[in-house]
């Protein structure tokens, strides 16, 4: 199985720290974000992992190499300034993906998920269309994104909401209407997979941190420097 981290954005929110730095290298707890997801993935039994950038990306090539160091192989799928929205950029890198389905993790997040449980499941002959993982909803996001019912992701209701972690497994499949180099969001493809029943995702309760903002990068640092 392949990991994709979508690590393009320009990260307006965390400007100024994002001005000569891409987001997925601020360091919290004496390691870029990245790293994070780069040393839980070695850990989990992955090898192939391909990193999407635009935004100062050179710099990610650079910090990052070929993922020796991890015992991971590296490549990138390069994108235009501004970037490709999740989902373009995904069906942009899909030549790098292969044929098999897919973890796609942001760069952004900080999260103590166990990414093994993916790749033991794949192993197994596991293949969604697409499976979303989803956590509580932040303060900052109070009214989440959308509701489970059973495995099944359906619209938000009042009952419960949950918010997309930026975590899930993807069929290649899932992005066959999408012209590579396209700018294209994820939202709409999985809105269409909700109205066909076809969306599945799963709820984590562990620790998930959208590093948005430097303050939360910097409350993500303290803690983890402390922990």
């Amino acid at each position: 199985m392949k990991a994709f981290i979508l690590a393009a954005g320009r990260g307006e929110r965390m400007r100024p720290l994002t001005d000569h730095t891409p987001k997925p290298l601020l360091v919290a707890g004496g390691k870029p974000l990245i790293v994070w997801h780069l040393e839980r993935l070695a850990a989990a039994g992955f090898r192939d992992i391909v990193i999407n950038h635009a935004h100062l990306g050179a710099q990610i090539e650079t910090a990052l190499g070929d993922g020796s160091q991890w015992g991971l192989s590296i490549r990138y799928s390069p994108e235009p300034p501004g970037a490709l929205e999740t989902a373009g950029g995904i069906a942009t890198a899909l030549p790098l993906l292969g044929d098999e389905p897919f973890l796609v993790v942001n760069g952004d997040v900080y999260c103590d998920f166990d990414f093994g449980h993916f790749f033991r499941l794949t192993v197994k002959g596991w293949k969604p269309a697409a499976h979303l993982v989803m956590v509580a909803n932040p303060a900052h996001h109070a009214g989440g994104d959308f509701s489970l019912d059973g495995e099944r992701v359906v619209y938000a209701n009042s009952e419960q909401t949950l918010t997309y972690a930026g975590i899930g497994v993807f069929s290649p499949s899932f992005f066959a209407d999408v012209q590579p180099g396209k700018i294209m969001k994820l939202r709409p493809l999985l809105d269409a997979a909700i109205a066909a029943g076809t969306l599945t995702g799963e709820r984590f309760a562990g620790r998930w941190v959208d590093v948005g903002t430097p303050q939360r990068l910097a409350e993500l640092d303290a803690e983890l420097r402390n922990a």
